[in-house]
């Protein structure tokens, strides 16, 4: 296939781009580099996918729909999977506008270039933020009871309904994969297992909001990217997956992993919950096994102990870069 990978260059759109060049697809990044994170990281990723042998690399904001039409037509990819978005939940709460620009607004401009440029696939990476507060455990796809609560969930809801949209009334075939908490080498350094490693590793404390009992589906990198593959080989007008791992892990059991792995005991401050967090998620995916053969493999542990050797050695590299 001809892909398009939009956010190609972040924490998962880097690793899936490996995995498709080393499937013999042709791949293309489309990609601002922006200071939601450091550039430089996005930029180590990218020369990643380039060793790997990536076609071409476009330095594009979604949210100027010109330009992105114009590519997309110019590449006349077979398949867009759109990863690219301003991602958390807390940094939503301070910037609403922000995330809806890019990742409502930019949706819709990628959407309108796909549909101009006749694109066979494509697929939105949404998010288990989607289930809020109003879903039951574990959440089912088709559970329509949700509220979400923080602006990035309503953004993603909103990229949902929009896919729909384009999918009803043009025939796009359009997947929608709702990935739980993903995790592994490369992980942003605002995501929670980094941003401990980092802090344990130096000996700094870790702020825990909360009791330290919310949960979160911790879904290995590796099992995402084979979702994601899985989902191309599908065939439908429009549906929506989850991708979780299907196994909560509390936070505590978070920092008491990493303890392990890192051999380091951890300072930890304890403050009030905030708004915007959800108290669990957790992923139906017998759905995603029945249809795409979706089958996570990595063990919370496993995965944990992979994130750390990289992690080191990372760190190792730095220390001494000759």
């Amino acid at each position: 296939m001809r892909i398009l990978i939009t956010g190609g260059a972040g924490f998962i759109g880097s690793h899936l781009a490996e995995r498709l060049l080393g499937d013999g697809h042709e791949v293309f990044v489309l990609d601002d580099l922006n200071d939601s994170y450091s550039p430089t990281l996005k930029k180590q990723n990218l020369a990643a996918v380039q060793e790997a042998g990536l076609a071409g690399f476009y330095g594009c904001d979604i949210r100027d729909a010109e330009q992105t039409r114009r590519i997309v037509q110019e590449l006349c990819p077979t398949t867009v999977i759109h990863l690219a978005a301003r991602g958390g939940v807390q940094p939503s709460l301070e910037q609403p506008l922000l995330y809806e620009e890019v990742n409502v607004r930019g949706t819709l401009a990628l959407l309108e270039a796909s549909r101009a440029a006749k694109v066979t696939k494509f697929v939105f990476a949404s998010s288990s933020s989607v289930y809020g507060i109003g879903s039951s455990l574990p959440f089912r796809e088709d559970d329509c009871n949700r509220c979400p609560i923080s602006p990035y969930a309503a953004t993603k809801i909103a990229g949902e309904n929009m896919c729909f949209v384009y999918s009803h009334l043009y025939g796009l075939n359009v997947i929608c994969l709702r990935l739980f908490t993903v995790y592994g080498p490369r992980q942003r350094p605002d995501l929670v297992i980094r941003k401990f490693a980092e802090l344990i590793g130096s000996d700094r404390e870790i702020v825990v909001h909360g009791e330290g009992q919310s949960s979160r589906d911790y879904t290995y990198i590796d099992d995402i990217v084979d979702g994601i593959v899985s989902a191309l080989r599908y065939d439908g007008s429009y549906s929506v997956f989850n991708l979780g791992s299907s196994s909560p892990i509390s936070l505590e059991t978070v920092i008491e992993t990493l303890e392990r792995a890192l051999n380091r005991k951890a300072k930890i401050r304890r403050v009030p919950s905030r708004p915007g967090d959800v108290p669990a998620t957790y992923a139906d995916i017998s759905k995603s096994r029945a249809l795409l053969g979706f089958e996570p493999r990595t063990t919370f542990d496993a995965g944990i102990q992979s994130f750390v050797d990289w992690f080191t050695r990372r760190n190792a590299q730095r220390m001494n870069p000759d």
